[in-house]
């Protein structure tokens, strides 16, 4: 069974409900005259990382050096 808290005491042990969140994974029912209004709970775990390599984007290949001075056969006429 899910903790159930009010809403005033969520307000002043924020730090120690979201503390028991991390710890034992479970969620928190925060309620309002007795009945559950919200659930605070751990975050799920996504497929992929934000920092993590892009499907597409990976495989694509730079086959020069994009830091290189290009040369004047390569700027081409400038008008």
């Amino acid at each position: 069974m899910k903790q159930m808290i009010n809403i005033h005491e969520a307000k002043t042990k924020l730090s120690a409900v979201l503390a028991h969140i991390e710890e034992t994974g479970e969620s928190v029912l925060i309620c309002r005259s007795g009945k559950p209004v919200a659930e605070l709970g751990p975050l799920k775990k996504r497929s992929g990382s934000r920092l993590g390599k892009h499907p597409v984007m990976s495989k694509i290949k730079i086959k020069y050096d994009p830091t290189e001075p290009m040369t004047e056969d390569e700027w081409g006429p400038i008008e």
